[in-house]
């Protein structure tokens, strides 16, 4: 297992080089994170589609639990048991709109991850960097556990556990535990933890800093131990059934899915679960108990848990939804934390936005109005007052503004149109407007995917590594 070894070092050397003028070393937070005996006993899957031509090349890679859609090449890294997917990538041909330009796309577009390691991490989508249209690059990273890389070029950078980079381009940044950053560009940051920024130069800047000793209750990670926390422990709670299904080569969903609808082979159903037409379940989802309507979505690493979606709800990765009623056209954004209690339901109303990484974990009856705007940590009904505001209040902002926690400057009505202009985006895009011939989405695609699996070396210097290999259409 010499070999393994030897890669791992190198990573957390590239690394650290890169963030050297922040003086951040990620030795003591990545170090023997991962037991490498672990990487023996999974197998590396791909996902085979008529919609998505092959072209992988794996080189001197651990793959364990990765899956593959579209166009990718991995050197000298380590992906443990994330998610990388690439059936939204750019095609050759194709225009990328960015403000006044139109630009041609020259080749079809390629996810390149090199001397990285990425821990459970879901990577998804293009690249939104006009500069490298034809290439979504991951260099010289390290991501942990249950972080988003969602259409993020990312160079020289750390990520902590649950953190979000969407639509931004990073380089030799740190972003902390459980923050979110849509910024356009940045680098050298060190974004602390449980921060949520939203930028649009020139157009709006959202900033919201969890407060610290509030938010280590769900999300702890320090030099030297595991992440720890609510997230983590509700996770843990839930893993043998993942187990099952991972385990078989061969599994059927015992319930009944609309020839219009996907539910992913490596996702989790339990108890009386609903699922209707349009629907998209992704990998990784685990959905117990709870009423999926028309149009809806649960992305990877999502859990829906004893709730009721009404219909065109998007859930976006790593969402966690428990004993809660969500009405038509709400979205739920990345990594945030829905719960309410059997006796103490939560219930949203239609048309709202909770923005990415919310807590909401309320130990009494809490209702949100329909069309309002959700952020930071909810405990209490008092709570709201503070944390969110309807839409429509909001749209009216023009140049800045202090609630709470949070400091809003630039254009509202700018802010939420960029929301809901991604939340339809997102709605056409996983299939939930399919009118049985027009409008297919990954709701329709996804039923004719089939997998493959590929091991590693069982035994000798190469132990846990996956052969190179190189597959093409």
């Amino acid at each position: 297992m010499r070999e393994i070894e030897k890669l791992y070092d190198r990573i957390i050397q590239r690394v650290n080089i890169n963030l050297r003028e922040l003086e951040f070393d990620v030795n003591p937070y990545a170090q023997k994170i991962i037991p490498f005996v672990q990487m023996v006993k999974f197998y590396a899957f791909y996902g085979i589609s008529p919609h998505h031509p092959l072209n992988f090349q794996f080189r001197n890679s651990n793959l364990a639990g990765s899956y593959f859609l579209g166009r990718c090449k991995v050197v000298n890294s380590l992906l443990y048991k994330s998610d990388i997917r690439g059936d939204e990538l750019k095609k050759q041909g194709s225009l990328f709109l960015y403000q006044d330009y139109a630009i041609p796309v020259s080749e079809d577009e390629e996810i390149d991850i090199q001397d990285s390691l990425l821990i459970k991490t879901l990577v998804h989508n293009y690249s939104h960097d006009p500069e490298t249209l034809e290439k979504f690059f991951i260099t010289d990273t390290i991501s942990m556990n249950y972080a988003n890389i969602h259409g993020s070029p990312s160079n020289g950078c750390f990520l902590g556990a649950f953190a979000t980079v969407d639509l931004t381009t990073i380089r030799d940044c740190v972003i902390g535990n459980f923050s979110y950053v849509q910024a356009g560009e940045i680098s050298h940051l060190n974004i602390e933890p449980g921060t949520i920024w939203v930028r649009n130069p020139g157009k709006f800047n959202f900033f919201y800093q969890h407060q610290k000793e509030k938010m280590q209750d769900y999300i702890y990670f320090t030099a030297g131990s595991p992440p720890q926390g609510l997230f983590m422990d509700f996770i843990e709670d839930r893993k043998e059934a993942f187990q099952r299904i991972f385990d078989m080569v061969n599994m059927e969903h015992a319930i009944p899915v609309p020839n219009n609808a996907s539910l992913d082979r490596f996702a989790v159903t339990k108890g009386q679960t609903h699922i209707g037409e349009n629907v998209l379940v992704a990998q990784r989802a685990f959905i117990q108990n709870s009423w999926l309507g028309k149009g809806s979505n649960a992305q990877e690493n999502c859990f829906i848990i004893n709730s009721r979606l009404e219909g065109c709800n998007v859930t976006a990765h790593g969402t966690k939804i428990c004993e809660a009623d969500l009405g038509r056209h709400v979205f739920v954004g990345f990594n945030s934390f829905l719960r309410g209690r059997p006796d103490a339901r939560l219930q949203i109303g239609a048309d709202s936005i909770i923005m990415p990484h919310t807590i909401i974990d309320s130990r009494e009856p809490l209702t949100i109005p329909a069309g309002h705007l959700v952020w930071g940590m909810i405990k209490t009904p008092k709570d709201l007052d503070t944390n969110s505001l309807s839409i429509e209040k909001f749209e009216a902002i023009n140049s800045h503004t202090a609630i709470g926690g949070l400091f809003f400057e630039g254009s509202g009505a700018e802010f939420i149109l960029t929301f809901r202009d991604r939340i339809e985006h997102i709605l056409q895009a996983n299939g939930a407007f399919f009118n049985g011939s027009d409008q297919k989405g990954h709701a329709q695609k996804n039923q004719y995917i089939s997998f493959n699996t590929i091991q590693p070396y069982p035994e000798g210097m190469k132990k846990g590594l996956f052969p190179t290999i190189i597959i093409e259409p």
